[in-house]
């Protein structure tokens, strides 16, 4: 597996990036074509048509929602041990001061660039990308969804 930095960290799903959301795209594609094509059964083919839109955005709603929820909760909870076992203090009184996305962007960051780089995001703003760019050492996460 290649070594995980900033221009290579964001993971596909194979089955669902690269069969399923293409095969949607032809079917979508194919029965709005037969719905402008075909007059005499249009209002079948554009329920049809919807119907499979509705299916890949409903899919892609429910695949991201729960593992991207559950994800988040427990990025939360090794941000804030890690946090603890490198510092001897609770992440919990800098939590009110990030965002979510800095949280959650501070996950790829080494223990001894941690606390440096929430200092950092605190007093400079730092959106989740600019903390993503500011980290020197990468620490990889082939583990998320």
């Amino acid at each position: 597996m290649a070594q995980q930095s900033y221009k290579n960290h964001i993971r596909f799903y194979t089955p669902h990036h690269f069969v399923f959301y293409p095969v949607m795209l032809v079917f979508i594609i194919a029965s709005a074509w037969l719905a402008f094509s075909d007059s005499d059964n249009m209002l079948i083919w554009l329920f049809i048509t919807s119907a499979f839109i509705a299916i890949t955005l409903l899919s892609f709603m429910m695949r991201q929602h729960y593992a991207l929820t559950l994800q988040d909760r427990i990025v939360l909870l090794e941000l804030r041990y890690r946090f603890f076992a490198t510092t001897g203090e609770r992440l919990e009184m800098y939590e009110n001061m990030l965002t979510e996305g800095q949280l959650f962007a501070l996950r790829f960051a080494q223990d001894d660039q941690l606390l440096l780089l929430i200092r950092k995001a605190i007093n400079e703003e730092l959106s989740p990308d600019a903390i993503k760019q500011s980290i020197k050492d990468w620490k990889a996460d082939n583990r998320r969804v």
